[in-house]
């Protein structure tokens, strides 16, 4: 076996070729590996056909847990909310807020704006103020240019917003920007956004070159790069709960009013310290992604969009705030979420389709508003654990089945090992010993 042996016409084998030839020249029993790896392909030809499709050099599915949330209260709606997630105390923790706000009011939700942002970058040796000038007569002729991709987006209640010219040239030579709005109605819109930006682009050259207006140098203009932006800072929901602070309940030595403020520091602490912040925004993130995965949104466009969020005062802060005045607690979420209902993977995938028939085939906006639920729903469950009993003790204890599955233990052993750490500490080492103990209990001399 030649390990790291490369290959021409990769991409032109049959799925089942690109398989052979990884498990023959990367595995050490081929046979094994390729028996397992087609073992998750599904048995309906045509759905497999379907999730071939939607990457490059696909060998295999790799699945990952689809689970739900009930009892999720929004502005009055009661949801059960898909997420897809490998880690089980995402879930658990999302149910248990769920739960505990569904009896104080639920969620508050709403969107404040839908505005995303497409960037035209070109290069201009020439000065500024002529492009400026002539700024909303390039407008029209752009516009007027891409009619063919707009009309059907603004039937539907979208388009192209506001042109800004953006001066870049202090930082990187003779580099400016068209910085361009848009709404995308129920659609995430990138590839919409990329199609009008492209087509902008083109017009936008063309008519500099073509009139004298733009002086000596306009033969010397040239686009860059046209892309949409995944900061879209105005494209915003927030999410909130709030209830008299007796109603939250003590918890253990703690009353009501010191859980609350025990509560509000942590919250705080995570706007002041951005150590604490990125852990504080990855546990929103932990619900967040597992929504925006079941509905076949772009995770990594949502995340990337939090976090820009996140830090756009200079400083990396966490994405929630809280407030304890006079008898009330107050909890809530601004962020930025870019998604979509139509469009994209949400038509294609079959779980994504079935995920937005769950939540009532939701508008864009109606899921942005679950989605930042979910968020604040998964931050509050984590704080509250780490100001009482700390995060490990739910944490672990939710791991214990996979610590389980890990030492290979029987159905007969996890149930008793599930009784068993009911109220004890869960670790690896204290599972293999009450494993241990479990498979040759004192007195047992069969083995010797």
């Amino acid at each position: 076996m030649t390990r790291g042996k490369s290959i021409s016409g990769f991409s032109k084998l049959s799925k089942r070729g690109k398989l052979k030839w990884i498990v023959e020249n990367f595995f050490i029993d081929p046979e094994r590996v390729m028996k397992e790896l087609t073992s998750y392909w599904l048995h309906d030809e045509e759905k497999q056909k379907v999730l071939d499709r939607f990457s490059e050099n696909t060998i295999s599915n790799f699945h990952l847990p689809y689970g739900v949330a009930p009892n999720f209260i929004i502005n009055g709606k009661t949801y059960c909310i898909p997420m897809v997630t490998e880690e089980s105390s995402v879930v658990a923790a999302a149910a248990k807020s769920a739960k505990y706000w569904f009896s104080r009011g639920g969620f508050s939700a709403e969107v404040i704006s839908t505005e995303k942002i497409g960037q035209i970058h070109f290069l201009w040796p020439g000065n500024i103020k002529i492009i400026e000038a002539q700024l909303e007569d390039l407008r029209d002729h752009m516009l007027y240019e891409a009619k063919s991709l707009t009309q059907n987006m603004e039937q539907r209640g979208g388009g192209v917003g506001d042109f800004t010219l953006v001066d870049f040239s202090k930082e990187v030579e003779n580099t400016y920007q068209l910085r361009i709005s848009f709404e995308t109605a129920d659609s995430m819109g990138a590839n919409f956004i990329n199609s009008v930006l492209e087509c902008f682009s083109k017009t936008f050259v063309n008519i500099v070159r073509e009139q004298e207006v733009f002086g000596g140098d306009r033969h010397k203009i040239e686009v860059l790069m046209a892309i949409l932006s995944n900061y879209s800072p105005a494209c915003l929901a927030r999410a909130s709960v709030a209830c008299p602070i007796e109603k939250l309940g003590g918890y253990g030595n703690y009353s009501a009013r010191q859980l609350a403020e025990r509560f509000e520091k942590a919250v705080n602490i995570a706007r002041v310290d951005p150590y604490r912040a990125t852990t504080h925004n990855k546990g929103i993130f932990n619900g967040i992604d597992a929504v925006v995965l079941a509905t076949a949104n772009d995770f990594r466009a949502v995340e990337a969009n939090g976090h820009a969020y996140a830090a756009r005062s200079g400083t990396y802060r966490g994405l929630t705030q809280c407030t304890v005045s006079d008898d009330e607690f107050r909890f809530w979420i601004e962020i930025p979420l870019s998604v979509g209902t139509i469009g994209g993977l949400t038509s294609l995938h079959p779980l994504a389709r079935h995920s937005l028939e769950l939540l009532s085939n939701p508008s864009a906006e109606e899921l942005m508003q679950i989605i930042a639920s979910m968020g604040l729903a998964q931050n509050f469950a984590a704080i509250k654990s780490l100001i009482t009993t700390g995060i490990q003790q739910g944490h672990m204890q939710m791991h214990l089945v996979n610590i389980l599955s890990h030492l290979q233990a029987s159905e007969k052993e996890i149930k008793a090992a599930l009784q068993h750490f009911t109220d004890q500490s869960v670790s690896q080492a204290a599972v293999r010993d009450f494993l241990q103990i479990l498979r040759n209990p004192i007195g047992d001399h069969s083995q010797t």
